[in-house]
């Protein structure tokens, strides 16, 4: 991290959103004004807006609130690491499972390869969005491991209850969604042989406060500013809420499976008895979304009856 230390300090003092001039914040780094400047340039490249303004110097276009390790640490019960910047935080578990706790957690302010469902990038500018991976050991094996996105979207819904956000929906099997726009996605990694205990890296990225078409992608997004209509979002207490929720979620799974969760998924899914389009592949299949089923499969009622679908290549949209 060495060779970001520069840019961190200035993001970090330019943090509060005040304006600072290029001198004082090579005087604070030991460095010239060309070299502020440069680093400058190097930090917008991570898709942070900053300005500079004759006379008085550089500031950010909105004061951001940097993750606090400390803070975290000292509020939740599992392994913390903060990065500011890493390729992905769910490879960085991945590349250390045989030596980690099981619930540890992966933060950071962003991303350089960050991954979704299928390989798909997840753009990530630094301190806007919130972007962590927990690790977690199912000593039932990878069979039990099938329903875990879905019950770890349970799970952020109830983190985000607790902070007093209502109305967030799931979408089959991995997405969060407010009023029919995505805020959220989860992507689960598993590992491990048969007849052995799982490795699961779980990993969220949640839309804090970038606008769509900053995101450049090709469907409906919602940012948690402006389900809750504040531009400022405690990142913090966001992260200490969620992390406490997994790890709850994540026992009461390991004891009791898909039991306890079906009924909650199907109060809060999004396109629950809605017509919608499953594509599996090449085949597209219409009906009425009717929930999931014990074993977490969507179910779809077609002129053939109700029917379960899952796997990986299953994706959904809503065909209203």
């Amino acid at each position: 991290m060495k060779e970001h230390h520069a840019k961190l300090t200035i993001l970090s003092t330019l943090a509060d959103g005040d304006f600072y001039s290029g001198e004082t914040l090579g005087a604070a780094l030991g460095m010239s004004r060309a070299a502020i400047s440069k680093h400058i340039q190097g930090i917008q490249d991570w898709g942070v807006d900053i300005f500079r303004v004759q006379g008085k110097g550089y500031q950010l276009a909105q004061p951001i609130q940097l993750l606090d390790e400390n803070y975290i640490r000292q509020r939740v019960s599992t392994p913390v690491h903060l990065h500011p910047i890493i390729d992905s935080t769910n490879q960085y578990l991945l590349d250390r499972v045989g030596s980690l706790t099981s619930g540890t957690v992966c933060l950071a302010e962003y991303q350089e390869k960050g991954r979704g469902r299928r390989g798909r990038q997840w753009i990530s500018p630094f301190g806007t969005n919130l972007y962590f991976s927990m690790y977690w050991r199912l000593d039932a094996g990878m069979a039990a491991a099938m329903g875990l996105s879905l019950v770890v979207g349970v799970a952020v819904v109830d983190a985000l209850k607790s902070l007093g956000v209502d109305g967030i929906k799931l979408k089959w099997p991995n997405d969060l969604y407010y009023q029919d726009k995505k805020l959220a996605g989860i992507l689960v990694e598993v590992s491990g042989q048969a007849g052995e205990a799982a490795h699961l890296v779980i990993g969220m990225g949640m839309n804090l406060s970038m606008a769509q078409e900053e995101q450049q992608i090709d469907q409906p997004w919602t940012s948690l500013a402006q389900v809750i209509g504040k531009s400022q979002i405690d990142r913090n207490a966001l992260a200490v809420a969620l992390i406490q929720s997994w790890v709850r979620t994540l026992e009461t799974y390991e004891n009791e499976g898909m039991t306890n969760f079906v009924a909650r998924w199907n109060a809060v899914d999004n396109f629950i008895d809605r017509p919608v389009k499953l594509l599996m592949g090449e085949r597209v299949i219409a009906g009425i979304e009717r929930g999931i089923d014990a074993h977490g499969a969507v179910l779809l009622e077609t002129e053939q009856g109700i029917e379960s679908y899952v796997g990986g290549e299953i994706s959904l949209r809503s065909n209203e």
